[in-house]
């Protein structure tokens, strides 16, 4: 860093000071509602948000389901001019909607606390008015870490001390298909990345690998979503799929079936990752010794705060760490992509595969991916868009 950035750093802090000083005084609750700064402005957390319905390029097809659109909801919070941005993406294997989002952001009343800063505080109460809502939940953690890096003026990957030119290379889906789709969508992106994702787990697997190797040798992750059911068979299939370029394998088989999938584990020539399997933290000892490594989506973990941890323990426990996405825009896609220098494998992709993206964040250059050096999350908005 030379003189002038570190100037411009410093000046920076001492803004998130002056912004946050007197809530950091005061702790971080508490007798606030209504009350103004020296600038008139409100020193109360404000959260507003709106359903935003994400249109897809393509048809996506996975093996349990078909979908054109995915279900969202985008979140602000608003605290003495500065806002944060956070959002919601609902898949359907989720089971979450619009209606169980906002149902759970009426909840949320953030004007009890006075320092954005006292994050574990705010997202453990936010964590407690539900036992799940976790891409609701989501929506609000990655607002407030939005907003706090932007009081602290640093990006979230140099707060947790990450080289952002460790980011990985991303892979780009392409959902199962026909073979002439399948080859169109190949040849879309196949000089674009330099590792591709796959979803498997019908009877039409090995043409959908056959047909992506016609078109480029680039390395291949596959996703069976659960969909194989034999063990043997997957087994096999796994074996069939190293020879053929495949690097990694996420969930095999169905995710109750702990046995079978730790069976796999056990005589795998590639790296099996759970994916629905892993929700939370506090599922981490269930999966150990089932699989090699995890999948850390903040829609499933709840955020930030509890990636960041899962991504520590699986560590911990000398397990392998792959960060993902759901279809997103590039608000939820940018806030993961701040642990993206810490992991194996990255599939944030979420931002790609829609054509009505709200903001500006994260780029894939030459197939890696490049971090904004923007404070908080790295985002803006794009247009006029204002919630």
């Amino acid at each position: 860093m030379d003189r002038r950035d570190f100037i411009k750093k410093a000046a920076a802090g001492s803004a998130a000071v002056a912004v946050g000083g007197a809530a950091l005084l005061e702790g971080c609750s508490g007798g606030n509602q209504g009350r103004k700064n020296v600038n008139g402005l409100s020193s109360s957390l404000r959260m507003s948000f709106e359903p935003y319905e994400l249109q897809l390029r393509h048809v996506f097809t996975v093996s349990s389901y078909s979908r054109k659109t995915t279900p969202g909801v985008q979140v602000r919070i608003d605290y003495q001019g500065i806002t944060g941005y956070g959002e919601a993406s609902m898949p359907p294997y989720l089971g979450q909607s619009v209606e169980t989002v906002t149902a759970f952001l009426r909840k949320v009343d953030l004007t009890r606390f006075s320092d954005p800063f006292c994050l574990e505080d705010i997202l453990a109460y936010v964590d407690s008015l539900s036992p799940g809502d976790s891409a609701a939940k989501a929506a609000v953690d990655i607002a407030l870490h939005d907003l706090v890096g932007k009081l602290l003026g640093a990006p979230w990957y140099r707060i947790w001390g990450l080289d952002p030119s460790k980011a990985p290379d991303t892979t780009f889906t392409i959902g199962i298909d026909t073979p002439e789709v399948v080859r169109e969508k190949t040849r879309e992106c196949a000089d674009r990345f330099n590792i591709l994702k796959v979803k498997v787990g019908l009877d039409n697997d090995k043409e959908m690998i056959r047909t992506i190797r016609e078109i480029t040798d680039l390395p291949i992750a596959v996703d069976a979503n659960q969909g194989w059911k034999d063990r043997s068979m997957a087994l096999d299939e796994i074996y069939w799929l190293k020879e053929n370029g495949i690097v990694m394998v996420e969930q095999p088989m169905p995710k109750e079936r702990i046995d079978d999938n730790a069976w796999i584990t056990e005589r795998s020539p590639l790296p099996i990752f759970a994916d629905e399997a892993i929700q939370r933290l506090a599922d981490i000892p269930s999966v150990k010794g089932a699989y090699h490594g995890i999948n850390i989506k903040l829609m499933k973990c709840t955020g930030m705060r509890e990636a960041w941890k899962m991504l520590n323990y699986a560590r911990a426990e000398g397990m392998k760490v792959m960060i993902g996405c759901m279809t997103e825009t590039s608000c939820a896609v940018s806030a993961a992509a701040q642990l993206s220098p810490a992991v194996d494998f990255a599939d944030l992709d979420g931002n790609l595969l829609i054509s009505n993206d709200l903001f500006d964040g994260m780029k894939v250059k030459a197939g890696r991916i490049v971090l904004p050096d923007r404070p908080g999350i790295g985002i803006l908005p794009i247009g006029d868009y204002s919630l």
